[in-house]
C-alpha cells in the first residue's frame, strides 16, 4: 500500500534489549483492524458508487464517482496533517488514536445507512477520524524504542505487516459482502473491524506506558487550541448542512480540480518560502531542491498507482472474466483482486531490501533518484500491460485476472523502489530543524497523486472503449518521460545531495 512499505529488518545492536515492548503488538493490531475496515470499504467504493439505484448503488457516472474517490483518498492524507496537530497540542496520541477509532467506526456505520445525505456524511468522518488515528499510531509505535536504531527499524517492520495483513484481508471481507449480498452490509463490516481494532486497543492500551500520553498541561493558548478545533468542525458541519439542504451546489470533477490547484499551490508556495526566507545555507537549499524534484516523482507515480481502487477495480469489475467453476460457477467479487498489492508488498518487500543490501556490499548501490526512476518504469510497464488487456477489451471481449495480477505485481514494485526510499530521504535531506514540516509536505504528494489518480480515472472506463488503449498508453508514456529524465539527470541530482546516500 501506499503508505506501508516495509523497512529492512536489521541486526540489534550491543546493548539494547531484545525482543520488542508488548505495546508493539497492541498498535499491530489496532493498525491491523483499521486498515482493514478502510482497504475493504475503499474496494467498495467507487463499484457502489456506479452501480445501478435499483442494485443498491447510488448509480453516478464514472467521471463522478471518481472526482468523489480522488477527493476522498486526497482528503484522508491531508487529514494527517491537523490530525497530528490535535494530538501534540491536546490529546496526546493515545487518546487521538481512540477517539479517531471511534469516529472511523461511526463512519463506516454512518455509510451502511441506505440514504445518499449519510453517505457522504459517512465519508466525512472516515476522513476525520483517519486523521487522528494514522499519524498517531505510527508515533506511539516510535516512542516506544527511544533508544532508535535497528530495534526500531526492525518495530516498524513488524507493524507494516499489520498494517498489509489488514489491507489483504479487508477486500476479501468487504467485497464479499457488499458485492455478493448488499452493498451497506460490506459497509458495516468495515465498521464492525474498527470497533474490533478499538476493543483491542482499549483492553491491551495499558502495554503502551508512558507512549503517547496527553501533552503535559498548560496555561496558556489551551482555549485558543480548543477553539480552532470547534470552529474547524463548525464550518465543515456548516457546509454539510448547506450542502444537504441544497444551498451550496458542488460539482465533484470541479470541486477535484480545484483541490488539486490548490494542493499544488501549497506546496509551491511553501517550497519558495524556505529557499528565500528560512535562512538555509548553500548545501541545505541543494538537498531542499532534491526533495523538490522527488516530491514532483513521487506525486506522479501516486497519480498512477492509486488507480487500483478506481479505474483498475472497475476494470475489474466490468472488463474481467471472474468465473470460475469450483463444483459449480461461482464469480469472483471483483475487489478481491485489490488484495493483490498488499500480498505482493508483504512477499517481496524482504526481497528487495536484501538486493539493495547486496548491491550497496558490491559497490553498485543504486542512487536515490535511479531508484525512483526505477519505479516510474515499472508503473508505466503495469499500465503497458493494461492498454493490451484493453485492446482485447475493445474488440468486444473480456480478459482473465491476469492482466490486472500482472499490473499490480509491477506496480507492487514499483512502490516498493518509491515508498521506503522516500521517507527515509525526506529524513536524511530536509534540514534538522524542518525535518517534521518536511514530512506533512511529503505526504502532500500522496495525497495529489491521489487526487490525480481519481481525475484521470473518470477519463479511462467511460465513454467510447475504444479509446481506452490509448489513454493507457498516455499513462505509459507520461510515466516513461518522467522516469527517463529522472534517469538522465541522476548524477546532477547526486551532486545536490552532498553528504547524502
Amino acid at each position: 500500500m501506499s503508505n506501508s512499505s516495509l523497512a529492512a529488518p536489521a541486526a540489534v545492536s550491543a546493548g539494547v534489549p531484545q525482543g520488542h515492548p508488548r505495546g508493539l503488538y497492541t498498535l499491530f493490531f489496532t493498525e491491523m483492524w483499521e486498515r482493514l475496515g478502510y482497504y475493504g470499504m475503499r474496494a467498495l467504493l467507487m463499484l457502489f458508487m456506479g452501480a445501478a439505484v435499483a442494485k443498491g448503488g447510488l448509480g453516478l457516472d464514472d467521471k463522478t464517482a471518481a472526482a468523489i474517490y480522488g477527493l476522498f483518498c486526497c482528503a484522508v492524507y491531508l487529514g494527517a496533517l491537523p490530525g497530528g496537530w490535535v494530538a501534540d497540542r491536546l490529546l496526546g496520541s493515545q487518546r487521538a488514536v481512540l477517539v479517531g477509532g471511534m469516529i472511523i467506526a461511526a463512519g463506516y456505520f454512518t455509510l451502511a445507512v441506505p440514504r445518499v445525505d449519510t453517505f457522504y456524511l459517512g465519508l466525512i468522518l472516515v476522513v476525520i477520524g483517519t486523521g487522528l488515528l494514522k499519524p498517531n499510531v505510527s508515533a506511539i509505535v516510535g516512542q516506544l524504542y527511544p533508544e532508535g536504531g535497528a530495534r526500531r527499524d526492525a518495530g516498524f517492520t513488524l507493524f507494516y505487516m499489520g498494517i498489509n495483513l489488514g489491507a489483504t484481508i479487508g477486500p476479501l471481507i468487504c467485497s464479499y459482502l457488499g458485492e455478493k449480498i448488499n452493498w451497506r452490509l460490506g459497509f458495516a463490516a468495515a465498521g464492525v473491524g474498527m470497533v474490533l481494532g478499538l476493543l483491542q486497543f482499549q483492553l491491551t492500551r495499558r502495554h503502551l506506558g508512558a507512549a503517547g500520553h496527553p501533552p503535559a498541561p498548560r496555561q496558556s493558548g489551551l482555549a485558543r487550541d480548543w477553539g480552532i478545533v470547534a470552529g474547524a468542525a463548525g464550518l465543515v458541519a456548516a457546509l454539510y448542512l448547506l450542502a444537504v439542504a441544497g444551498v451550496l451546489h458542488l460539482n465533484p470533477h470541479t470541486l477535484a480540480s480545484y483541490t488539486a490547484y490548490f494542493i499544488i499551490a501549497i506546496a509551491t508556495i511553501y517550497f519558495a518560502a524556505l529557499f528565500l526566507f528560512a535562512g538555509l545555507d548553500r548545501t541545505e537549499k541543494n538537498r531542499l531542491g532534491v526533495v523538490v524534484v522527488l516530491f514532483i516523482a513521487s506525486a506522479m507515480f501516486w497519480a498512477g498507482f492509486e488507480q487500483a481502487g478506481s479505474s483498475l477495480n472497475i476494470f475489474a469489475d466490468r472488463f474481467t472474466e471472474r468465473v470460475v467453476t469450483l463444483g459449480k460457477p461461482f464469480e469472483i467479487p471483483a475487489g478481491w483482486l485489490q488484495s493483490f498489492n498488499p500480498i505482493f508488498v508483504i512477499a517481496l518487500a524482504p526481497v528487495i531490501a536484501a538486493m539493495w543490501l547486496a548491491l550497496a556490499r558490491r559497490g553498485k548501490d543504486i542512487s536515490l533518484p535511479a531508484k525512483f526512476a526505477l519505479g516510474l518504469l515499472l508503473l508505466a510497464l503495469g499500465f503497458l500491460v493494461m492498454a493490451g488487456a484493453a485492446t482485447i477489451v475493445a474488440s468486444g471481449k473480456k480478459v482473465l485476472p491476469t492482466w490486472l495480477i500482472a499490473t499490480y505485481l509491477l506496480h507492487s514494485l514499483g512502490e516498493l523502489c518509491i515508498s521506503p526510499v522516500g521517507l527515509s530521504s525526506v529524513t536524511k535531506l530536509a534540514p534538522q530543524r524542518l525535518v517534521g514540516q518536511m514530512m506533512g509536505l511529503w505526504f502532500l504528494a500522496t495525497s495529489l497523486g491521489n487526487l490525480i489518480a481519481g481525475l484521470a480515472a473518470g477519463k479511462l472506463t467511460s465513454g467510447d472503449l475504444s479509446k481506452m488503449p490509448q489513454l493507457f498508453l498516455v499513462m505509459v508514456a507520461v510515466a516513461t518521460v518522467v522516469g527517463l529524465l529522472l534517469l538522465s539527470l541522476t548524477k546532477p541530482i547526486k551532486k545536490l545531495m552532498v553528504g547524502v546516500k
